[in-house]
């Protein structure tokens, strides 16, 4: 196996600087995102080494990529957010209706969210990704995916190989 797919963390650890608001703000999403077709992973690593907190493809193989934001200042602190457009075809904030859309870039989709649901406030712009970076991004998904799953149903087969 190569060395990407040892990079991909098999259950994403609990993020202990998440809010509950930004938790729940990603159940939601993830929600609308399953209603809309996609499926969704959270915390992928990407190929820049970043972390997105949303990925979410559909049979039609469109990538998208939710950063979830639970306030003005965690808005604010982010300057890693345009580098998330190198690894999807639509990238979008979700957030909950506390906050204003008028903070958000205007380049971008807006998904107002709470833990048991959330709705599209605007389409994200599309820009298409290029046929070796959704290679790459679709492994990507389908390998995390798959090892978080195994690790689920036999923790100790891979205990020895992972650690």
């Amino acid at each position: 196996m190569d060395n990407t797919a040892r990079n991909i963390a098999l259950v994403p650890p609990p993020d202990r600087r998440q809010s509950e608001t930004a938790l729940a703000v990603a159940r939601g999403t993830a929600r609308l995102l399953r209603s809309l077709g996609f499926s969704c992973i959270s915390e992928l690593p990407l190929p820049s080494g970043r972390r997105a907190d949303l990925v979410a493809l559909n049979e039609r193989g469109e990538i998208w990529i939710v950063e979830i934001k639970s306030s003005v200042e965690d808005l604010r602190a982010d300057q890693k957010w345009h580098e998330y457009r190198a690894h999807c075809d639509r990238l979008f904030f979700a957030f909950t209706q506390d906050l204003p859309c008028e903070i958000f870039p205007e380049d971008t989709g807006l998904i107002v969210a709470d833990a048991y649901g959330a709705h599209m406030h605007c389409e994200a712009p599309e820009h298409k990704l290029a046929a070796a970076t959704r290679k790459q991004m679709t492994v990507r998904f389908a390998m995390a995916a798959a090892l978080r799953i195994n690790r689920l149903v036999d923790p100790q087969g891979h205990a020895d190989f992972w650690e």
